[in-house]
Formats: structure tokens, C-alpha cells, sequence
């Protein structure tokens, strides 16, 4: 499995951005970070967690919400281990939880917005944004 920290968020105002940082480590050299699909899911106050983006082992292939209006960025670094979110134009409606999920794959492309689909996940960062 892969142990995944993130970081990078705090108290914004809107308009401003953020780029969420996820390092990961494994505990056996044979589970690569590059053998992994990542993604970024939220969870504000009273919701349900729900999928924000995604992106296969190898960059390729990238999906996002439908809902979020081309704001959010996410790559990777698979020389570094750490995945990231680029959130720009930050809106009041962004505060949440934001956490890392990730989960091996055989697959360069495949990628997954369904959170059970997820093994290894996060603490999670706060961010929010103030109007």
C-alpha cells in the first residue's frame, strides 16, 4: 500500500488560489507511486465526500467533476511521489476537505471517480475560503 500526506491548505480569500501538494510513500520499493491512479476528492461542512479529479499512473489521462467550471488543475510528479490540485479563482463554495486517494493499477489509463474504488487515502487538508 501507499501512504499519502497532503498539504497546502489554509484560509484564502476568493479569487485567490491554492495548490495542494500529496506525497506519497510506500512501504516495499515494488509499489512505485507510478504504479498507482490518484485523485483528489472533497468533502465540505454537512456533505457527503464527493470525486473532484482524477489522473492515471502515467499523466495522460485526466477527468474532473463536471461542476467545476475549469478552475481545478491536477498532475503529477511521479519522479517526486506526489501528486497535485491547482484550485484557481477560489470560491466560498470550495471550503472543504480536500484528500488524496489512490489506488494500483496495471493500467497506464485507467482512472476512477468512484471512491471505493480508492485503498490508500489521506488525512485530508482544510481549505477555506473567505468572501
Amino acid at each position: 500500500q501507499v501512504q499519502l500526506v497532503e498539504s497546502g491548505g489554509g484560509l484564502v480569500q476568493a479569487g485567490g488560489s491554492l495548490r495542494l501538494s500529496c506525497a506519497a510513500s510506500t512501504t516495499f520499493s515494488i509499489y512505485v507511486f507510478s504504479s498507482y491512479y490518484a485523485a483528489w476528492f472533497r468533502q465540505a461542512p454537512g456533505r457527503e465526500r464527493v470525486f473532484v479529479a482524477g489522473i492515471s499512473r502515467s499523466p495522460g489521462n485526466l477527468h474532473y467533476a463536471d461542476s467545476l467550471e475549469g478552475r481545478f488543475t491536477i498532475s503529477r510528479d511521479n519522479a517526486k511521489n506526489t501528486a497535485y490540485l491547482l484550485i484557481d479563482n477560489l470560491k466560498p463554495e470550495d471550503t472543504a476537505i480536500y484528500y488524496c486517494a489512490a489506488h494500483w493499477t496495471s493500467s497506464s489509463t485507467y482512472l476512477s471517480t468512484d471512491q471505493n474504488h480508492y485503498g490508500s487515502w489521506g488525512q485530508g487538508t482544510q481549505v477555506t475560503v473567505s468572501s
